[in-house]
């Protein structure tokens, strides 16, 4: 079976890999949008390859980066089963959607049509079943711990067995179960986001968020948290409820009501509630806070603002009160989305805290405000530079991607060594730093170095 990368192999977004069965049929898995630095080089989302053969795609999980391009593939004639596990169904027209109105078109007759056809071609498969494919194969899906629904892909015919990871969740995650290393990988597709990192523990992360949140009541200034619509969101609202409960103990019955705690995104909203909907995919510690919270993504001073227009008015009214505020926006890598106008009228505070609590790719206003130095630099928002004068602080613990002991670990776990680990989804220095600590430990691992290349990559295109 041959691989072909279309995308997320010089990078950390657009992932999009072609697995040929045979000769003639193939599955694709993923495929998602470029975002940022990867976008400027790939600067049409339209699919620059055939799909002559192409009988499936697989999907392990719905972060843009993962399925951004699927509208174009369908109108470029894909008409094959999108397989995909029960959440991921549930998740996947409700991004689409969003999406489609953002990069498409807002046409409501088109955009229906189009999640229509999307929609008729969803196949859902429960996790740990094994499912036909073409050409005498067959899949299956594994916990991945990524985000509600995320997969890791197994595919294996009579002569070869080869696991696309997708994104692997962190140890961090509460509200997950940890990923499942594969039986058997003889080629193990991997991803190495934080290939090259370690991530503070769970308490720390918790600890350094109330420090953050007490500077705010302290100050009666402005939180804002940029954060992934999917999975980080409700990660946060999760544990939000638990630091402010915290607070209101140590501090008082005043300081826990002191705060305005907004979620300022329609589609963040849909999705935690449906993620609430999703109780049997949970971990065993989220199930058991239901025993004594019956809502753990809600609590008595959230504010929820889905209506287009609102967003000016809350600012307005922020500015007014001087009432500490919580902000939790997207998108998480204030690449557009609401999060960009509360930058734009709170980032020039000293009493603005910035918190990024997810990767930021390179070149995006995310990335740009993380690596400013407070009161030195500036960042260029719609056409107009803002002075950065908040403080800013990324909280490692709680990306949902694993850093490098989470990737080892699932390497190790796997009974017989990959004769391959090929390494993907991630900034050059990410992989070649997992690369080396993977050869100090004996596995045979290769990335694509070509940072000129603009098509896709077959496996016997040169690599480091």
């Amino acid at each position: 079976m041959e691989i072909v990368h279309h995308g997320g192999y010089l990078g950390v977004t657009g992932s999009c890999h072609q697995l040929h069965l045979n000769a003639s049929q193939s599955v694709l898995i993923d495929c998602g949008s470029f975002q940022g630095a990867d976008a400027r080089r790939h600067s049409s989302p339209e699919i620059d390859f055939p799909l002559d053969g192409i009988d499936a795609l697989l999907l392990t999980h719905v972060h843009t980066d993962h399925i951004g391009r699927i509208p174009y593939l369908i109108e470029a004639g894909f008409h094959r089963p999108i397989y995909c596990t029960p959440p991921t169904a549930k998740f996947l027209p409700v991004m689409l959607e969003d999406a489609i109105r953002l990069g498409i078109t807002r046409n409501k007759k088109v955009v229906g049509n189009l999640l229509k056809s999307i929609t008729d071609l969803i196949r859902p498969v429960p996790y740990g079943k094994w499912e036909r494919l073409p050409g005498n194969a067959e899949f299956r899906f594994s916990t991945a711990g990524h985000i509600l629904g995320a997969a890791i892909i197994e595919i294996r015919n009579k002569d070869s067995w080869i696991c696309f990871s997708g994104d692997i969740g962190s140890r961090c995650t509460p509200i997950l179960n940890p990923p499942v290393s594969p039986e058997r990988a003889d080629t193990l597709v991997l991803e190495s986001t934080y290939g090259d990192k370690i991530h503070e523990g769970r308490e720390s992360r918790v600890q350094r968020l109330e420090a953050i949140l007490l500077d705010t009541l302290e100050n009666r200034g402005v939180t804002l948290i940029p954060a992934f619509s999917l999975g980080r969101t409700q990660e946060l609202l999760y544990e939000l409820n638990q630091v402010i409960e915290g607070i209101g103990q140590k501090h008082g019955p005043s300081a826990l009501s002191a705060y305005d705690i907004i979620v300022d995104s329609p589609l963040a909203i849909k999705l935690t509630d449906i993620y609430e909907q999703m109780e049997p995919y949970w971990s065993q510690e989220a199930r058991e806070v239901l025993t004594v919270d019956s809502q753990p993504f809600i609590f008595n001073n959230l504010i929820e603002i889905d209506r287009a227009g609102e967003s000016a008015g809350n600012i307005e009214y922020l500015k007014r009160s001087g009432k500490p505020a919580i902000i939790i926006a997207g998108s998480g890598m204030c690449a557009g989305g609401r999060i960009m106008e509360y930058l734009k009228a709170f980032i020039h505070r000293p009493n603005t805290d910035i918190v990024f609590v997810g990767y930021q790719a390179v070149g995006t206003t995310g990335r740009a405000i993380q690596d400013c130095e407070q009161g030195k630099c500036s960042v260029r928002i719609d056409h107009r530079e803002y002075p950065v004068r908040a403080k800013t602080h990324t909280i490692s613990g709680y990306s949902a991607h694993a850093d490098q002991l989470d990737l080892i670990k699932f390497v190790q776990g796997i009974p017989n060594p990959p004769k391959e680990i090929r390494l993907v989804h991630g900034e050059e220095h990410a992989r070649e730093g997992f690369q080396k600590k993977l050869q100090e430990l004996g596995y045979n691992a290769i990335y694509f170095k070509d940072e000129k290349a603009d098509g896709p990559v077959r496996e016997t295109q040169d690599r480091e």
